[in-house]
């Protein structure tokens, strides 16, 4: 396994492994007991970094979520983990109620919600301490600064370590990290989006913003995230949920524009030179390039794992990175 360090600040920050494990179907598509033979297998090969959400997956069952850190508390208790693992979690878009979702019922940013989310957070995980904490989603209703305060306060309380933020727009991070900074106050450092090989259409709009999807990655956040070094790209969805290999999970309107195919040969010659799947290949890319990120892979077998875990010993050529990086 492989390392890098997030977050600035000696008293929060954390090594991690460079291949981050989804949580987000556990204990609901994903049965227990494999979900605890993906986590065990995830270990073993030295992975530190997991990840969940407060409203995962409420769409499965109807309910408000909160079914994987359960299931991850449990799968802690009965391993005896402590805080050797990173579990990262995401608050802001948990349904009020049954029934109801993160678009038309979310239960946003304000002081009020950020505090009883991480409780609720803390107590399903079984852990005092929340190693890293997003802002799921936007909440425009709530003013920044009221946000960005009620995160630092459970930062100095010493119940939550760093703090990320994820489907955001860029000019929000800023604003949000500019008024932490005056305040001199944590902000975000660890930042959380649809990131992979493929480019998207910046045309398109999103489930949030008639403007575009502030979930994906872009040139501005990229362009932020080169002159901001210090922070942290998770990148969500790399394999596009299959779409790479899966001709029953076509890709989406989205990546429909001149460049896809080239990148796709690209990507499929260099797979081909390397004997490597087509998956691993965006992996390694992801993990080592320019603007480097932690891949974040969810699984549904311990197979799919290991699969993904051998993309780590794959070092693509200065060549076959040249020639990825050009195609469009």
């Amino acid at each position: 396994m492989r390392y890098r360090t997030i977050g600035t600040d000696p008293k929060t920050r954390r090594k991690v492994s460079v291949l981050s494990l989804g949580a987000m179907l556990f204990g609901t598509v994903t049965d227990e007991e494999t979900s605890f033979a993906i986590l065990d297998r995830y270990v073993e090969a030295g992975g530190t970094f997991i990840d969940t959400s407060d409203n995962y997956a409420f769409w499965v069952n109807g309910t408000q979520g909160g079914e994987s850190e359960a299931l991850l508390g449990r799968w802690r208790r009965s391993r005896g983990i402590g805080d050797e693992i990173v579990i990262a979690t995401k608050l802001g878009a948990r349904p009020l109620a049954p029934g109801t979702g993160y678009i038309d019922n979310p239960e946003g940013l304000s002081a009020k919600a950020i505090r009883a989310a991480a409780e609720g957070s803390r107590e399903r995980l079984g852990v005092p301490k929340l190693d890293l904490l997003y802002a799921h989603i936007e909440d425009p209703t709530v003013p920044l600064r009221e946000t960005v305060e009620a995160f630092a306060e459970l930062v100095a309380e010493g119940t939550v370590g760093l703090l990320g933020a994820s489907n955001h727009w860029t000019w929000r991070l800023e604003r949000a990290r500019s008024l932490a900074t005056a305040a001199g106050l944590p902000g975000y450092e660890v930042l959380q989006y649809q990131h992979s090989y493929l480019r998207r259409r910046a045309d398109q709009p999103g489930q949030l913003s008639p403007d575009g999807d502030q979930g994906a990655t872009g040139g501005d956040l990229l362009s932020y995230l080169r002159t901001e070094p210090s922070l942290t790209l998770v990148a969500y969805s790399p394999l596009l949920k299959g779409s790479y290999v899966r001709e029953d999970k076509p890709l989406g309107p989205e990546f429909d524009h001149a460049g896809t195919p080239a990148r796709l040969d690209a990507l499929r010659s260099v797979a081909k030179e390397t004997d490597a799947t087509v998956n691993q290949v965006v992996l390694s890319w992801l993990i080592d390039a320019e603007i480097p990120s932690i891949p974040l892979v969810g699984c549904s077998s311990v197979a799919q794992l290991n699969e993904n875990l051998a993309a780590l010993d794959l070092r693509l050529t200065p060549d076959q990175r040249a020639r990825l990086d050009a195609a469009y």
